[in-house]
Protein backbone atom coordinates (compact mmCIF):
# COMPACT_ATOMS: atom_id res chain seq x y z
CA UNK A 1 0.00 0.00 0.00
CA UNK A 2 0.99 3.61 -0.58
CA UNK A 3 2.53 5.52 2.25
CA UNK A 4 0.88 8.89 3.04
CA UNK A 5 3.10 11.76 5.24
CA UNK A 6 5.46 10.10 7.31
CA UNK A 7 4.46 11.95 10.56
CA UNK A 8 0.23 10.68 9.57
CA UNK A 9 -1.35 8.50 12.08
CA UNK A 10 -4.48 6.19 10.91
CA UNK A 11 -4.59 2.70 9.42
CA UNK A 12 -7.01 4.13 6.25
CA UNK A 13 -7.88 0.72 5.92
CA UNK A 14 -8.45 -0.64 9.05
CA UNK A 15 -10.24 2.26 10.11
CA UNK A 16 -12.89 2.25 7.14
CA UNK A 17 -13.42 -1.50 8.22
CA UNK A 18 -13.84 0.16 11.68
CA UNK A 19 -16.63 2.23 10.40
CA UNK A 20 -18.46 -0.25 8.56
CA UNK A 21 -18.58 -2.54 11.14
CA UNK A 22 -19.73 0.66 13.84
CA UNK A 23 -22.17 1.76 11.26
CA UNK A 24 -23.80 -1.72 10.69
CA UNK A 25 -24.01 -2.53 14.45
CA UNK A 26 -25.48 1.24 14.92
CA UNK A 27 -28.09 0.37 12.27
CA UNK A 28 -28.57 -2.88 13.46
CA UNK A 29 -29.59 -1.19 16.76
CA UNK A 30 -31.71 1.28 15.73
CA UNK A 31 -33.49 -0.82 13.47
CA UNK A 32 -34.16 -3.21 16.28
CA UNK A 33 -35.31 -0.59 18.91
CA UNK A 34 -38.99 -1.25 18.57
CA UNK A 35 -38.56 -5.46 19.37
CA UNK A 36 -38.79 -6.78 22.57
CA UNK A 37 -35.93 -7.24 24.27
CA UNK A 38 -36.61 -9.98 27.00
CA UNK A 39 -34.01 -11.75 30.01
CA UNK A 40 -31.23 -14.23 29.46
CA UNK A 41 -34.03 -16.81 30.66
CA UNK A 42 -36.97 -15.40 28.15
CA UNK A 43 -35.29 -14.04 25.35
CA UNK A 44 -37.30 -11.50 23.11
CA UNK A 45 -36.99 -10.99 19.23
CA UNK A 46 -34.67 -8.06 19.82
CA UNK A 47 -32.17 -9.99 21.93
CA UNK A 48 -30.25 -11.53 19.34
CA UNK A 49 -29.67 -9.18 16.95
CA UNK A 50 -29.01 -6.37 19.64
CA UNK A 51 -25.96 -8.65 21.30
CA UNK A 52 -24.93 -9.55 17.45
CA UNK A 53 -24.70 -5.62 16.85
CA UNK A 54 -22.74 -4.94 20.05
CA UNK A 55 -20.70 -7.56 18.95
CA UNK A 56 -20.06 -6.00 15.88
CA UNK A 57 -19.42 -2.15 17.31
CA UNK A 58 -16.65 -3.93 19.66
CA UNK A 59 -15.28 -6.08 16.76
CA UNK A 60 -15.06 -2.35 15.19
CA UNK A 61 -13.44 -0.91 17.61
CA UNK A 62 -10.98 -2.94 18.66
CA UNK A 63 -10.05 -2.68 14.79
CA UNK A 64 -10.30 0.92 15.04
CA UNK A 65 -8.67 2.29 17.85
CA UNK A 66 -5.37 0.82 17.31
CA UNK A 67 -5.71 1.58 13.70
CA UNK A 68 -5.34 5.11 14.95
CA UNK A 69 -1.94 4.64 16.75
CA UNK A 70 -0.32 3.20 13.38
CA UNK A 71 1.42 4.91 10.80
CA UNK A 72 -0.82 6.23 7.97
CA UNK A 73 -1.49 4.15 4.81
CA UNK A 74 -3.51 4.78 2.19
CA UNK A 75 -6.32 3.17 0.39
CA UNK A 76 -5.18 1.26 -2.68
CA UNK A 77 -7.80 1.68 -5.60
CA UNK A 78 -10.16 -0.49 -6.22
CA UNK A 79 -9.22 -3.27 -9.17
CA UNK A 80 -12.55 -4.31 -11.23
CA UNK A 81 -11.12 -7.83 -12.13
CA UNK A 82 -11.51 -9.41 -8.72
CA UNK A 83 -14.59 -7.39 -7.36
CA UNK A 84 -16.85 -8.21 -10.44
CA UNK A 85 -14.93 -12.18 -10.53
CA UNK A 86 -16.13 -12.62 -7.00
CA UNK A 87 -19.31 -11.10 -8.03
CA UNK A 88 -20.44 -13.18 -10.24
CA UNK A 89 -18.99 -16.36 -8.19
CA UNK A 90 -21.34 -15.46 -5.34
CA UNK A 91 -24.45 -15.09 -7.68
CA UNK A 92 -23.67 -18.09 -9.67
CA UNK A 93 -23.13 -19.70 -6.25
CA UNK A 94 -26.73 -18.88 -5.54
CA UNK A 95 -28.84 -19.83 -8.57
CA UNK A 96 -26.48 -23.24 -9.17
CA UNK A 97 -27.25 -24.47 -5.12
CA UNK A 98 -31.14 -24.89 -5.94
CA UNK A 99 -30.56 -25.78 -9.80
CA UNK A 100 -27.44 -27.96 -9.98
CA UNK A 101 -27.32 -29.22 -6.43
CA UNK A 102 -24.79 -28.36 -3.79
CA UNK A 103 -21.34 -30.26 -5.34
CA UNK A 104 -21.17 -28.81 -8.28
CA UNK A 105 -22.38 -25.50 -6.76
CA UNK A 106 -19.73 -25.31 -4.33
CA UNK A 107 -16.81 -26.48 -7.07
CA UNK A 108 -18.15 -23.28 -8.73
CA UNK A 109 -18.05 -20.99 -6.44
CA UNK A 110 -14.66 -22.25 -5.72
CA UNK A 111 -13.47 -22.69 -9.12
CA UNK A 112 -14.66 -19.75 -10.61
CA UNK A 113 -13.53 -17.33 -7.29
CA UNK A 114 -10.18 -18.19 -7.97
CA UNK A 115 -9.89 -16.39 -11.05
CA UNK A 116 -9.81 -13.08 -9.28
CA UNK A 117 -6.19 -14.17 -8.23
CA UNK A 118 -4.46 -15.01 -11.64
CA UNK A 119 -0.94 -16.38 -10.07
CA UNK A 120 -3.44 -19.22 -8.32
CA UNK A 121 -1.88 -23.20 -9.68
CA UNK A 122 -4.85 -25.28 -10.39
CA UNK A 123 -3.46 -27.96 -8.79
CA UNK A 124 -4.47 -25.91 -5.30
CA UNK A 125 -7.23 -24.51 -6.39
CA UNK A 126 -9.05 -28.47 -7.34
CA UNK A 127 -7.54 -29.66 -4.29
CA UNK A 128 -9.04 -26.58 -2.15
CA UNK A 129 -12.08 -26.73 -3.95
CA UNK A 130 -12.80 -30.79 -3.34
CA UNK A 131 -12.03 -30.36 0.12
CA UNK A 132 -14.28 -27.55 0.68
CA UNK A 133 -17.12 -28.97 -1.23
CA UNK A 134 -16.84 -32.49 1.03
CA UNK A 135 -16.58 -30.16 4.06
CA UNK A 136 -20.01 -28.31 2.69
CA UNK A 137 -22.10 -31.27 2.06
CA UNK A 138 -20.88 -33.12 5.40
CA UNK A 139 -21.53 -30.24 7.24
CA UNK A 140 -24.69 -28.01 6.12
CA UNK A 141 -26.70 -31.06 3.88
CA UNK A 142 -25.64 -34.14 6.33
CA UNK A 143 -25.23 -32.51 9.46
CA UNK A 144 -27.63 -29.59 9.98
CA UNK A 145 -29.82 -30.64 7.92
CA UNK A 146 -29.98 -27.79 5.15
CA UNK A 147 -32.72 -28.12 2.23
CA UNK A 148 -30.87 -28.09 -0.41
CA UNK A 149 -29.97 -31.02 -2.78
CA UNK A 150 -26.94 -32.64 -3.54
CA UNK A 151 -27.02 -33.42 -6.85
CA UNK A 152 -28.95 -32.21 -9.80
CA UNK A 153 -30.47 -35.64 -10.25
Amino acid sequence: MARLQDTAKGDRPDLLSAGLFIGFGALGLWMSRGLDFGTLAQMGPGFLPRVVCLLLIAVGLAVGLPALKRPAQAIEAIRLRPLLVITIAVVGFAFAATHAGFVLASLWLVIAGSLADPGGKWRHVLSLAAGLTLFGALVFVYGLGVQVPLWPF
